[in-house]
């Protein structure tokens, strides 16, 4: 790496101008895990959460997040976002949780994909924390992207 995008070069913080590259087909995809414990599982399972259907509430949460990751992470840029998709994959202990986010734009869609995950894992442990303060989100972590500049990755794990 030879140069910080993120500086001036004076070091001072400045949102990287993406005006000249070309928008393209970007996709990525995020997942982390909320470990809840079985005592939640089994009340998730039975219906029997004070606050609803967690799921539910939990993916328009996470939709809501990525397309509101520009206004809470500083410097990243605003995106027409094309598609977020949000999914839960109950355990005995734990929730896994994957996002994944789609733009045609000049700059990578991660950042979006990642929050999406991380707003998910928030919502359901507020909508959960009756049950148990010993929960907790683990793993946030990019699984893959495509497109732009850098091509495309996957994550070791993937």
């Amino acid at each position: 790496m030879t140069e910080l995008s993120h500086l001036d070069d004076q070091g001072h913080a400045r949102m990287v101008d993406v005006g000249d590259k070309p928008p393209t087909r970007r996709r990525a995809q995020a997942r982390a895990t909320l470990v809840v414990g079985e005592g939640v599982m089994q009340a998730i399972a039975a219906g029997a959460t004070p606050k609803g259907n967690v799921y539910e509430t939990a993916r328009i949460a996470a939709i809501l997040g990525a397309k509101r990751t520009a206004e809470l992470i500083p410097l990243c840029h605003p995106l027409p976002l094309d598609h977020v998709e949000v999914a839960f994959t109950p355990a005995a202990d734990r929730i896994e949780i994957s996002a994944s986010a789609a733009t045609r734009s000049p700059t990578g869609v991660e950042m979006e994909a990642l929050t999406a995950c991380a707003i998910a894992g928030l919502t359901l442990y507020d909508m959960l924390k009756a049950l148990s303060k010993e929960m907790h989100l683990e793993g946030l972590h990019l699984v893959a992207k495509s497109g732009g500049r850098s091509g495309e990755y996957r994550a070791p794990d993937a």
